[in-house]
This record gives structure tokens, sequence and C-alpha cells, in this order.
């Protein structure tokens, strides 16, 4: 799919965001069907990239996890279980993605064009220097800005396809509340402010975060779609633009965030567990 979901670790400022599943649709499709479509759409390395997010959470409370030496990378595999992930995306999608709407999604990302988008985007998803990824993507965006080229505003009107009603920007701020809450509790962190304090905090920084978002949004995209044709990006954005891909990435941005900020929750926690490594 698409990379709707943003690493949190460069976005540390600090609505409640609640995962849209509650209105379940009367023709659900099948697990079979589920496992299909995120094979097939990329949605499944999607969610395996998740895991990579972890990496933003030491510094959300201010802490080196090298000296935590190997017991940070054990937490992180067993709280980030990509199988465990996987199957809480899975039953949420038996129960909320329409046939209708899966089939016109699965219908897209089959064809030559969406194949090779989704090669494109799961190559994407697993780069573990998204730093590095951020300033070749940046290079790509000024050159095009210097070549007066179109291709910069049909990768905006794909962003906004895609997070048309600030998604992301909700649930990063929602997941560092939680975790920041959670790890307070912990006893991991010791936070002056109460929920209502820190998300009014948050509040006050949102202009800076929605920038940076776009920004970061717009130089993932160029990277991600560098190899591909304008004529190949306009038509992938038409497609998303299509009420019922509208449809499926609202659920699945919010699948996907929602399951990030469980997972940070129970890190948040866990990280109590932690003890400085020792010399050998």
């Amino acid at each position: 799919m698409k990379q709707f979901a943003h690493r949190i670790n460069r976005y540390l400022i600090l609505p409640a965001f609640v995962v849209a599943v509650s209105t379940f649709s009367a023709f659900a499709a099948s697990r079979d069907q589920i496992e299909a479509f995120l094979t097939t759409t990329g949605f499944d390395v999607a969610l395996d990239s998740i895991a990579l997010a972890s990496a933003s959470a030491p510094q959300m409370v201010g802490i080196d996890p090298e000296g935590f030496g190997s017991q940070w990378t054990r937490l992180t595999e067993e709280v980030f279980d990509t199988k465990e992930m996987h199957d809480v995306a899975v039953s949420i999608l038996e129960q909320t993605l329409s046939d209708e709407a899966l089939s016109h999604a699965v219908e897209f990302y089959a064809s030559d064009l969406g194949q090779r988008l989704v090669g494109a985007e799961n190559a994407s998803h697993m780069i573990e220097d998204d730093d590095q990824k951020q300033l070749e993507g940046q290079a790509i965006v000024s050159d095009l800005v210097k070549a007066g080229s179109t291709r910069v505003e049909s990768l905006k009107r794909m962003n906004r396809a895609i997070d048309s009603s600030e998604t992301a920007l909700r649930a990063i701020q929602e997941i560092q509340v939680r975790f920041l809450l959670a790890a307070s509790a912990a006893g991991v962190v010791d936070l002056q402010l109460d929920a209502d304090g820190l998300r009014q905090f948050i509040k006050q920084n949102e202009p800076q975060m929605r920038q940076s978002l776009q920004l970061s949004a717009l130089a993932n995209a160029a990277y991600t779609y560098r190899d591909f044709s304008d004529a190949d990006v306009d038509a992938y954005t038409d497609a998303l633009e299509q009420p019922l891909m509208q449809e499926v990435y609202e659920l699945l941005n919010a699948i996907q965030y929602e399951i990030m900020a469980m997972r940070f929750e129970v890190l948040a926690a866990r990280m109590a567990e932690l003890r400085p490594a020792q010399d050998i």
C-alpha cells in the first residue's frame, strides 16, 4: 500500500485517536480474502514495518537504548511481534472491510502498475535508515522544483488522497501521549503534566508538526516513486482518489495507527524491566 505511516522518531514535539472500526460491514470479507488482500496490496509489509518505529521510543523519554545492551533488542522484538500485529489487523478487517472495497483495491493493486507500486512501496517501508531516505527524497524534490516539474504537485495530491483528514497528525500526537502516560505510570519517566496538559502542549506545536509531516511525506513519496513516470504517478493518484479506495485507506490508516499506539503502550510499561548493561 501507499506509505501512509510516517516514522514517529522525527516528530518528537509533544483529540483522542480512536480506531474507526465501530461500524461493522454487513458484507465483510472472509479471513482467506483478507490474507490475500494484505499480500496483494502490500499492507502486510506495512504492518511489519511498525516494528522499525520502536527506535523512537527511547528518545521520547530521554534514554539511550545502547545502555541496555541486548535487553532492548529482545524487548522490542517481543513487543512488536509481527505475527501478533498481523493477526490483530486481520481480525479487525474481517469485521470491517466490505467485499466491495476489498475487490476494488485488489483489482487495482493486482494490475501491472499496482504490483510495480507495491514492490517499490514494500522496499521503501523496510529501509531502516529513514534519515538517509529523507535526505535523498528531499534532493529529488529540490531537483523537481528547479526543473519546474508538475510532479511535485502530483505527489502532494497523492498524499492528500491518502490522508485527507489529517489522520497521521492526530495519530502521531496520540501515540506519543499514550506512550508517555504509560511510561509515567510505569515509573520510567516523571511527567510534570497530566493527560490534558500534555495534549494542550501538543496542540500549541501543531502547526510545526503539520508542516514537518507534509514535508516528510513529500520527500518520502518522491523517493519511493522515483523510478515511475509522471503518467504512472498521475494514474496512481487518480486511483487513490476514488471513493472506495478512500474507504480502504481510512480503515487501514486507523488500524495501523491503533496497533502502533497499543504496542507503544506495552513497550512503555515493559521498559521498567530494563536494567543497565554490565561491561564484561
